[in-house]
């Protein structure tokens, strides 16, 4: 006998025995539900044997077929729902069995969540190290998939890490709260370099950048536009299909055969799990695009198996207890800035935490395995607690130790595919830290914009050079009162007659809806004299973009003016604290359709590296100013070094050069 049949041999012998072994601890647990459930009963020696054998049975071959047309119920109650199906199915099975008595659904749904719950642990026992047991039952899908033929060129696998900043992954590497990321880096295997995000650096337009190569007109994570009365915002399906529609030429980043998971735009890829501008049930019909996958495939897979269901409902249970206690230690401990948290955020957080984490590492570990060419996946979790807690606090460093495992375990299970991958780590944008807006300052931009258009005229008060200066030329020239029409419905709300503000993180836009089009400098001047002084004195509003009659965009801070067309500077330059980019990326904006009348970013401090988010976060971005435009890009050394990148769209060029150069096919 050769060496290999003698592996094999023993492989077979191994898996035989562990399946005597969980069939063993699911009859054990049978006899323990029986002396447990009132309404649960096999009196015969033999009968925990044959349900046991009954349940693996059902659980591994009938449970797989029947959530295909079960997949809505386990994907609105997070695979809970899933347990009543297989409940109802046991009940089912075991009225087969002489002698067995089941008393009704509950019942059977109570033997078959603690039949899950003794299998799960009994599995992870016999391979005590998760890691192991990830990669284990990786190789045995690995077993399942068909072999797409020899000769593929390499894929690429990107995972992004939502929100997680360049300077906080350097020390998140240093000292090893990712481990998986810093022993590559170690091994010289891959290099770290930044990014620089648009000026709004959010994952709207960063996403849609990277997987469509365009983020014209992308504002923030919601802005309005005024020729619809609409409040675009990126995180409702609706709107995300939109944005997509105005952006995708078919040609996407993942068009070849590729996969988008936990995304707000699908890349072209025929196969999306999570993938918002994807949700076909909740969009009208014009808008449904036919993919080779539903957006649930993800989650049939894995739910399938519903012992993983079982594993993430108590992991999410961890995180809720988690998240409280971190809650009640920053209150306890004073601790500043922080923002509310509670009401059901505990239990939503478990979303992007938990839920969809391990939703997308099954879906990227089933694209290795089927060899899809390339796969984007993203990973919330990060992002969001760090909104909630701030960026670098005990809490959110547990999460980013959670996905870089995560990064770890598919990083190992690439070698089981059918082709060899390459893994690139990622980020839409960063995050800056600091006291919310309405929480240092008394009230929320809103609310300021709304006290000085919607009153009486303010006392004007002393204030910085460019405030004087607006006051001056406003002194003595005919106030023009402004008459809204008040007989007209309108979709968004008004912060006062004819104005609306929509903030998005770092980033503020007013705009005057009486007027088509982009209101200029001068008509702000004589409707709101006192406006635009008011708010470029604001200590917590860095710069504001407006556009001129006479001088074009114009940047205005507090102790000097920009322009823009001509690049001359009067007094400081308002833009001098926001990078050398801060001009080119702020002109871009200024062209957009939807640029709105007035864009306000927040005021950021280079000594306390903190600015103040016009929405209640602790950590948050949006705009420019410290970390928040700062992203990352982890990339195997043996790829074309990137050069320097600004902007998301020249990250999707770059993509594409490396899929090329793989030896990837073009989209036609």
């Amino acid at each position: 006998m050769t060496t290999a049949e003698r592996g094999r041999l023993f492989r077979r012998g191994r898996s035989l025995a562990r399946f005597a072994l969980v069939w063993l601890t699911t009859s054990l647990a049978l006899v323990g539900m029986d002396d447990l459930l009132d309404g649960f009963a096999m009196p015969d020696w033999w009968q925990p044997l044959v349900c046991g054998l009954l349940l693996s049975l059902l659980t591994a071959v009938v449970w797989p077929q029947v959530l295909r047309v079960a997949l809505p119920l386990a994907l609105f109650t997070l695979g809970i729902g899933s347990f009543l199906v297989l409940g109802a199915g046991a009940v089912a099975a075991f009225a087969v069995v002489p002698g067995v008595e089941v008393n009704g659904l509950r019942t059977g749904f109570l033997v078959v969540v603690g039949v899950s719950a003794v299998s799960g642990v009994v599995s992870s026992v016999l391979a005590i190290d998760e890691d192991e047991v990830f990669f284990r039952r990786a190789r045995r899908r690995s077993r399942r998939c068909p072999d797409p033929g020899p000769d593929l060129p390499p894929g690429l696998i990107f995972l992004q890490v939502d929100g997680l900043g360049y300077d906080v992954v350097r020390r998140a590497v240093r000292d090893g709260d990712m481990p998986t990321l810093a022993r590559w880096l170690a091994e010289d295997s891959h290099a770290l370099v930044r990014w620089q995000t648009d000026w709004s650096s959010q994952t709207g337009a960063s996403v849609c950048g990277i997987l469509h190569g365009s983020n014209h007109d992308i504002l923030g994570f919601r802005w309005y536009e005024k020729d619809r009365d609409h409040v675009m915002a990126c995180a409702h399906p609706r709107d995300a299909a939109e944005i997509e529609r105005r952006h995708s030429n078919g040609r996407g980043l993942l068009a070849v055969d590729g996969a988008s998971h936990g995304n707000l735009f699908t890349g072209d890829a025929p196969h999306v799990s999570l993938t918002m501008s994807a949700v076909s049930v909740l969009l009208p019909r014009g808008l449904r695009r036919r993919r080779a996958d539903r957006v649930g495939a993800g989650y049939y897979a894995y739910f399938a198996n519903p012992v993983n269901a079982l594993r993430t409902l108590g992991s999410a249970l961890v995180d809720i207890v988690r998240e409280i206690s971190a809650s009640a230690r920053q209150r306890r401990a004073g601790v500043v800035p922080r923002v509310p948290r509670g009401g059901i955020y505990p239990v939503a957080r478990t979303g992007t935490t938990v839920i969809s984490r391990d939703v997308v590492v099954s879906a990227v570990l089933e694209d290795m395995l089927n060899g899809r060419p390339v796969v984007y996946a993203d990973f919330l979790g990060y992002d969001e607690v760090a909104h909630h807690s701030g960026i670098e606090r005990f809490d959110t460093l547990a999460v980013l130790r959670a996905i870089d495992q995560q990064i770890g375990r598919l990083h190992r299970a690439s070698r089981l595919g059918p082709r060899p991958y390459h893994l690139v780590v990622l980020s839409d944008h960063g995050q800056t830290q600091g006291w919310a807006f309405a929480h240092r300052f008394g009230e929320s931009l809103e609310q300021l914009v709304g006290r000085l258009c919607g009153g009486p005229a303010p006392e004007a008060v002393s204030g910085g050079p460019v405030a004087t200066r607006l006051r001056e030329r406003v002194t003595g020239a005919r106030r023009i009162e402004h008459r809204p029409r008040e007989d007209e419905r309108h979709e968004v709300t008004r912060v006062a007659p004819g104005v609306v503000v929509v903030v998005s993180g770092h980033v503020g836009m007013v705009s005057f809806t009486e007027h088509d089009g982009r209101v200029s400098l001068e008509t702000i001047e004589r409707e709101y004299p006192e406006l635009l002084p008011a708010l470029v004195d604001h200590p917590g509003v860095g710069f504001m973009l407006v556009r001129s009659d006479v001088h074009g965009p114009v940047v205005l801070g507090r102790d000097g003016v920009h322009r823009l067309a001509s690049g001359e500077v009067l007094g400081e330059d308002p833009l001098a604290l926001y990078g050398e980019h801060a001009p080119d990326l702020i002109r871009r904006v200024d062209t957009f359709p939807h640029c709105a009348d007035i864009m306000i970013n927040s005021r950021w401090d280079p000594e306390t590296g903190e600015a103040s988010p016009f929405e209640i976060h602790v950590g948050s971005h949006g705009g420019l100013g410290g970390e928040q435009e700062r992203g990352f890009l982890i990339y195997p050394k043996e790829f074309e070094p990137p050069g320097e990148l600004v902007g998301a769209e020249s990250l999707h060029r770059l993509f594409r050069v490396w899929l090329t150069k793989l030896g990837h096919p073009e989209p036609e």
